[in-house]
């Protein structure tokens, strides 16, 4: 036995590595690879060093991890491969000598299964308005707001829900991943005086419900630092304590299939200079998954984050207002206004949460409410993705429960009755309706509505997006009827697709007038 022992876990396979023994073991293709190497020096908090493993390619390209500590001597470090073949690795340590040029070898192979994770991490397309797998796939981000699920849901109940979740066409969860108003009582980490710590069996526990989004399918999408109140994380820990805390979670979680969600539910105007400093040191180094901002209800960010080098897309928030203001905010204010302002994917991340009072009323968001807010969304700016929300799933309560820190929330049922409704069925028809397309060539046309119903009540407002060579033409009308369209050349093929089921069916045009097969709200899809 040499003098370094390490140990690496692959999936469940376990090897023990050095310096000059190892044995070899197999990654599937963009799975987590994991090291673990076990330094000279005890720790009982998180600990001032670093750890950085290289890593070379079977082509000879170099990689670089930040390791992250996992206990007493204990170190570790992730990656996913993204090339077949023999992969080589050193570490390097200045703080402590039995971390210091530890190496082995892996062999990446092709993955044994597909499906939306074996397309490999997201990334911008090169059109810069969508996201796609490191494969090139066009990726539909269709999220659900889990916020308390990664951390108040037994393993077995996150597996049912991320189960159904994926059959129900979802793509994404979104979750905080520290303590928030929402829950307080998480204690992922401390700062008590000043003195940033982890704790690391709250991070293990994370570990596994972080894998488990992956493994069922769906991209994780982790709120990093939830900042809406004064007791939130965004706002409690120092500048140099939410750097490290969120590198931190890059190092330990940066090889899975991520979207980062630097802050969360933030009015990040007072602010926005810290918060730009921050993520130009959290990514500094490692940045190759998405970055956005989770803004705070009916918020635009683009012109403050927009041009930061380490924010990917524009993650925007409608919030829950009456289904009039949202509407309007959607159809005629900033997404419909500013969409051309910026290069990059936009998402309304929180649109209105379905069975939610609206602000300052008694008004229950609808499950039509809900389809409305997504599909304006999704026409409004470039078709990137939309996310739904509704009570019982983000606070995650296995009882009636009032939410904590939300006054207005009282009573929500448990996290079971909220699985299967009206809006999450029209989540499902979205993504079944968008499998028939190629939706990432959409670009709002609002100019070739002859007449806009929505301009004198905003609920009524009806979105049309088509492609650059309108070959392909998307319409959705709120309140069946007709919908006239002034283009001098159309798509010669018709249907209307039901946004509560995902069902279609053909239909002729009169000239340039379609005619709804009913009252209800429908989406117009014309291709050639």
């Amino acid at each position: 036995m040499c003098g370094k022992q390490l140990r690496v876990t692959l999936a469940v396979a376990v090897a023990l590595q050095c310096g000059r023994c190892h044995a070899m073991d197999e990654v599937p293709l963009w799975s987590v690879w994991e090291t673990e190497i076990v330094g000279d020096l005890e720790h009982d908090r998180l600990p001032e060093g670093a750890v950085t493993i290289r890593l070379i390619s079977p082509s000879g390209e170099k990689h670089r991890v930040e390791g992250f500590w996992d206990g007493g001597r204990g170190w570790r470090a992730r990656f996913a491969p993204g090339e077949t073949g023999l992969w080589r690795w050193r570490s390097r340590c200045a703080s402590d000598s039995g971390l210091d040029g530890c190496a082995g070898e892996f062999m990446c192979v092709e993955a044994a299964e597909s499906g939306l994770i074996s397309h490999g991490p997201l990334w911008v397309a090169a059109d810069r308005r969508h996201l796609e797998h490191a494969d090139g796939t066009p990726f539909p981000w269709l999220g659900d707001t889990a916020w308390n699920g990664a951390l108040r849901a037994d393993e077995a109940d996150w597996a049912e829900y991320l189960d159904l979740r994926r059959e129900q066409g979802f793509t994404v969860v979104q979750f905080v991943i520290t303590q928030w108003r929402g829950w307080p009582e998480a204690g992922v980490y401390s700062d008590a005086g000043g003195v940033l710590d982890v704790n690391v069996e709250a991070f293990r526990r994370l570990d596994r419900m972080m894998q488990a989004v992956n493994d069922h399918g769906l991209v994780a999408a982790p709120v990093m630092l939830w900042t809406l109140t004064a007791t939130d994380p965004g706002q409690t820990l120092s500048e140099e304590n939410a750097i490290r805390l969120c590198r931190y979670m890059v190092a330990r979680w940066g090889a899975h299939n991520v979207a980062w969600l630097l802050g969360g539910d933030g009015r990040y105007e007072p602010t926005v200079e810290r918060w730009q400093r921050i993520g130009r040191a959290v990514f500094a180094d490692r940045h190759d998954r998405p970055v956005t901002m989770h803004p705070c209800g009916s918020s635009w960010v683009g012109e403050w984050f927009g041009d930061e080098p380490w924010f990917d897309f524009l993650g925007y928030q409608s919030g829950h207002g009456l289904p009039e203001l949202t509407s309007r905010w959607i159809a005629q204010g900033p997404p419909a206004q500013h969409w051309r302002d910026l290069e990059m994917p936009i998402i309304n991340l929180e649109p209105n949460y379905e069975n939610h009072p609206a602000y300052s009323s008694d008004y229950r968001i609808s499950g039509h409410d809900v389809r409305r807010a997504a599909w304006l969304s999704l026409l409004a700016t470039p078709t990137a993705g939309v996310t739904y929300g509704t009570n019982s799933i983000w606070l995650w309560s296995n009882e009636i429960e009032d939410a904590p820190g939300h006054p207005n929330l009282k009573a929500i049922a448990p996290w079971r009755e909220a699985l299967d409704t009206e809006g999450i069925r029209g989540m499902s028809a979205i993504r079944a309706i968008l499998a028939q397309v190629e939706w990432w060539r959409l670009r709002p046309a609002q100019e070739l509505l002859a007449e806009q119903p929505g301009e004198a009540d905003p609920r009524e407002s009806i979105a049309v997006s088509a492609s650059d060579d309108r070959d392909l033409l998307v319409a959705y009308l709120p309140s069946g009827g007709d919908v006239t369209l002034s283009a001098s050349e159309l798509p010669q093929r018709a249907a209307w697709h039901d946004p509560r089921t995902g069902e279609s069916r053909r239909t002729g045009a009169t000239a340039h007038t379609f005619t709804a097969p009913d009252e209800r709200d429908w989406v117009l899809v014309l291709a050639d």
